[in-house]
């Protein structure tokens, strides 16, 4: 299940490579204005999406995307993220 995280933050990565008149994910990672504001715009429109109870799992999905897509345009490595994470596991 989670390769698909993996998949997902390997093309991230990749992209950085990549025209951002081909790529909306490059002009992700390098517009970090853009960058926050689809953080921003995706988690609003996900807790919209569960207090209407629709289109929960699209908008998660939206928010998983522009949050990793933001953490590698600030040199947060997700690998860095999941090992905190686990630190804090009991």
């Amino acid at each position: 299940m989670f390769e698909n995280l993996e998949q997902l933050m390997k093309t991230i990565r990749e992209r950085k490579n990549s025209s951002p008149d081909k790529s909306y994910t490059n002009r992700l990672l390098n517009d970090k204005n853009l960058s926050v504001a689809k953080v921003k715009e995706e988690i609003g429109e996900l807790v919209e999406a569960v207090e209407q109870d629709s289109n929960k799992i699209h908008e998660a999905a939206d928010v998983l995307y522009h949050l990793m897509v933001y953490l590698e345009a600030n040199n947060i490595k997700i690998e860095d993220v999941m090992s905190e994470l686990k630190k804090r596991q009991k």
